[in-house]
C-alpha cells in the first residue's frame, strides 16, 4: 500500500515545507478542487495551474505529516494527531479561512 503524499516545495519526511518548517508544522492541507495534499497553499499555489480551494470541514481535510493519518477538522482542531499524538501548530487558526470552508 503507498503511504498517502504530501506535496509541496523542499518536503522533509514530516511534510514540513520552505514556507512552514517548525516542529509542529505538520499539517498538510487538501485542496478541494484537485483532491491533493499539500504542505501549505504557498505550495500548492506555486506548483498547481489553480488557486488552493477551501475544503469542507468534514471531508478529511488535514492529514498528519508524521503518521499520514487523515484527520477531520474536529479531530485537527484538537491541536494533536489523535493517531500519533504529534502536536500541531496552533498558529495555523491564522488561515483557517483559507483551508476550510465556513
Amino acid at each position: 500500500m503507498v503511504k498517502n503524499l504530501i506535496k509541496g516545495i523542499d518536503l522533509d519526511a514530516a511534510g514540513r515545507c520552505k514556507h512552514y518548517y517548525k516542529d509542529v508544522d505538520i499539517a498538510a492541507l487538501k485542496c478541494s478542487q484537485c483532491d491533493e495534499y499539500y504542505a501549505c497553499y504557498q505550495c500548492h499555489d506555486s506548483l498547481e495551474d489553480h488557486k488552493f480551494v477551501a475544503s469542507n470541514k468534514d471531508d478529511y481535510p488535514v492529514m498528519c505529516g508524521v503518521c499520514r493519518h487523515l484527520l477531520t477538522f474536529d479531530e485537527y482542531t484538537s491541536g494533536e494527531c489523535p493517531n500519533c499524538h504529534h502536536g500541531f501548530n496552533p498558529r495555523c487558526k491564522l488561515h483557517y479561512e483559507i483551508y476550510f470552508e465556513d
